[in-house]
């Protein structure tokens, strides 16, 4: 009887060890050092004034960190640092062309920090490893190399004037970018008629 009750309870235990999570690498967010947040970034100007202020727009960035393969969104203003892991991503500024304007392209200006040792006799500190624009729909013209960390750009929230009024520029065509509403052009003026001629009456005979 006391076999059988051991053997249950070991059954039980193995049981309950097979279903337990296995505990997958998460990145976690933590608090950038006070000397690299106080660092100033670049000053950039917008390109274009009347759009969204430059402090109000919001970049998405892709991280990914190539030893664990885990990657996230991180939405970040200009500005402002964020310290993932081993890695701080600071913005300066972000910009996107107009929907109307072609071609399309959405940038961001970046500087990845990674702390590591510069050298096997060295100790672990943070180095600037990148610093300078990253582009959407052309990431080969800059890239962020590192054997760990990739960083790439996603969006670039704002809004420009006449926005809200712009329309797509034809049904099912997924990847045109829309296009500002025209104005209703003004109709051509009308032709006018020929003036008849006045009637001739016929001569009479004295």
């Amino acid at each position: 009887m006391r076999g059988l009750l051991a053997a249950g309870t070991l059954f039980a235990l193995a049981a309950c060890g097979s279903e337990a999570p296995t505990g997958e690498p998460v990145a976690e967010e933590t608090e950038v050092p006070a000397d690299l947040a106080a660092e100033p970034l670049p000053e950039l100007a917008a390109s274009d004034v009347n759009a969204t202020p430059l402090a109000e727009r919001v970049a998405t960035l892709g991280l990914l960190n190539k030893r664990n393969n885990i990657s996230r969104d991180i939405e970040i203003r200009p500005g402002e640092a964020r310290r993932i892991d081993d890695v701080i991503i600071r913005l300066a500024s972000c910009e996107r062309t107009a929907p109307w304007e072609e071609p399309a392209e959405t940038g961001a200006f970046v500087q990845v920090l990674v702390n590591e040792r510069p050298d096997a006799d060295s100790d672990a500190q943070w180095l600037r490893i990148f610093s300078g624009w990253l582009f959407k729909d052309n990431p080969g013209l800059n890239v962020v190399e590192h054997p760990v960390y990739d960083v790439w750009v996603k969006d670039c929230a704002m809004r420009f004037p006449g926005e809200d009024e712009a329309v797509p520029s034809g049904e099912g065509d997924d990847d045109a970018a829309p296009r500002p509403r025209a104005s209703a052009a003004p109709a051509a003026p009308a032709t006018p008629a020929p003036t008849p001629e006045p009637a001739v009456a016929p001569a009479t005979e004295a």
